[in-house]
């Protein structure tokens, strides 16, 4: 019987590599269900699930020692390999008392800034040998595949020692000038924390944080930015100013000086990225880029975030670009509709003046 549902589990992987899916929800009371460009698409073929079918091939996903830490903390986040063929990060919870999954398939193929439609001044930050660079943005719009592009393209054209901390790990590197010591959370280090204190006693040129969940991880991405190496992570935020105020307000009060004196010194850029469903089928980003220039700098010591999106309008020339031009520039140039170019603007007034000037 559970070989029945291991053979069910790796069909519905199968389907969803095929169909170029990004994701795969399981959950109790639906079809199993896709994600395509964006889009929730249940599997017509399949039947709805039970209770007992959802828990099964949730248990499917999982190894008795993980499946043992489910059942205690009612929540887990791993990666799961599929054969040779695909691979997935995946959260496997509880909903009114049922498991559920959700699995989100990361190629195997790490593309290209080019490939990927990501601004070209990325290729410049790939170069820098220090510093701290976000990419932010909602979940499920790209920035583990920004993150892995621009630490692909180092691994390519230098010589570095690359340490990455994830949980779980996504995009694999192969090793090619650089060294890639890759560490998964409960697999390579006990926990999040432990892997980063002990992150600058391992010798690393470029460190990447998959995700900075906490001021502890903020604080220890920000010193070994402060310590010459380049670092890159991400955030769940909406732009570079809302960046700025959820680090800062991540700290207490009298911590928050010292974080602010950090920051403006190490900050180098925060890129800020959004999918949107390309009107020719698939996906194509959408990208505020801001790059800490001296103005910026003194905005963060003055706690003045909220002037940040005015020094980005007029930061053209030094390769900032807003996300109300990003996505006129899309619509221009017909891969967008305007419709979609709304839903995600921050400031959807502004982008309609925006596009009047065409």
């Amino acid at each position: 019987m559970a070989d029945d549902y291991q053979a069910k589990l790796n069909n519905l992987l199968l389907t969803t590599a095929q169909q170029n899916a990004s994701d795969l929800h399981l959950s109790v009371g639906k079809r199993p269900t896709l994600r395509v460009d964006g889009v929730l698409v249940g599997l017509q073929k399949e039947p709805v699930l039970t209770p007992e079918e959802t828990e099964k091939l949730v248990f499917a996903l999982l190894k008795p020692e993980q499946k043992e830490q489910f059942m205690k903390e009612r929540q887990l986040d791993f990666s799961y390999s599929f054969e040779d063929k695909a691979r997935f990060r995946v959260n496997v919870y509880f909903q009114r008392g049922y498991p559920a999954a959700a699995m989100r398939l990361i190629p195997a193929k790490i593309r290209t800034i080019e490939e990927l439609n990501l601004p070209s001044i990325l290729h410049d930050f790939a170069k820098l040998s220090q510093g701290f660079i976000l990419v932010v943005g909602p979940a499920g719009h790209g920035k583990s595949t920004t993150l892995a592009a621009v630490v692909d393209e180092i691994n390519h054209q230098r010589t570095e020692h690359i340490i990455t901390i994830e949980d779980p790990i996504e995009y694999l590197f192969v090793q090619d000038r650089s060294i890639i010591s890759q560490r998964e959370v409960h697999e390579d280090t006990t926990s999040f924390h432990d892997g980063l204190r002990t992150i600058l006693r391992q010798d690393p040129d470029v460190v990447m944080i998959g995700e900075m969940r906490d001021s502890e991880s903020i604080a220890t991405a920000m010193t070994a930015s402060e310590t010459g190496h380049l670092v890159f992570s991400t955030l769940h935020t909406n732009s570079a100013s809302q960046t700025i105020d959820r680090i800062i307000d991540s700290f207490p009060p009298n911590q928050q000086g010292q974080i602010i004196s950090q920051l403006s010194a190490t900050l180098v850029a925060i890129i800020s990225v959004r999918l949107l469903p390309r009107i020719e089928g698939g996906r194509v980003p959408a990208c505020e880029i801001m790059i800490a220039n001296s103005a910026i700098r003194n905005l963060i010591r003055d706690r003045k975030s909220y002037q940040i999106d005015l020094v980005i309008e007029t930061g053209a020339q030094e390769g900032m670009v807003s996300l109300n031009r990003s996505l006129v520039d899309l619509i221009r140039r017909k891969q967008i509709s305007l419709e979609n170019a709304e839903m995600q603007s921050l400031n959807p007034a502004e982008l309609r003046i925006l596009l009047e000037r065409i």
